[in-house]
């Protein structure tokens, strides 16, 4: 997966951001609603290879969604998270991965967007190995609801992800052609 998506043009990459955008308006819309509050979305900084995520964040910003981006503070530990807004002073955390200063204030996201290498209709994922997201999740969905939306090319979708006991799953996979609500 890591070679397939590596020889993804410039263009697709920016032809899958806007897509994934465009859309993403009446599902975040519909998840917020189903919550009645003020919803929180964690979003990440993406690798140059990775669906970008940006144009997806601008937007919600835009719609009035309050925005958040991961911390890693430690190997075995879950993330943290920030709130983030376009424009905001970045620092450096783990692996240069740009990140919210320390000012900004600790946030607990309702909804947050999840990095994949590739995914199943069953939630599963494919991750980087570290552990972040699924410690974080299982730490997360212990104290509330929380949606967890993988962000992914068409092309990354796989009949099966190995998985393990402690692996948490997606709720929905948000694509290009559209989402895809996972299920058991």
């Amino acid at each position: 997966m890591k070679a397939w998506r590596a020889g993804v043009s410039p263009e697709q990459k920016v032809s899958a951001a806007r897509g994934v955008a465009e859309q993403v308006s009446k599902f975040m819309a519909e998840a917020a609603a189903a919550r009645r509050a003020t919803v929180v979305v964690s979003g990440f900084a993406s690798l140059p290879e990775e669906l970008n995520v940006w144009p997806l964040l601008r937007r919600l910003h835009g719609e009035g969604f309050k925005l958040a981006l991961p911390i890693v503070e430690g190997k075995g530990l879950p993330l943290v998270f920030r709130a983030w807004a376009p424009g905001d002073e970045m620092g450096k955390g783990v692996w240069d991965i740009p990140q919210p200063k320390p000012d900004k204030p600790v946030v607990e996201p309702d909804i947050l967007l999840v990095p994949l290498l590739a995914f199943d209709r069953h939630g599963r994922r494919l991750g980087y190995g570290g552990g972040f997201y699924d410690r974080t999740l299982r730490a997360l969905r212990s104290r509330k609801p929380i949606t967890a939306v993988g962000l992914a090319f068409d092309e990354q979708q796989v009949d099966a992800v190995p998985h393990l006991d402690y692996d948490q799953r997606l709720d929905w996979v948000l694509m290009p052609s559209g989402p895809i609500r996972c299920s058991d």
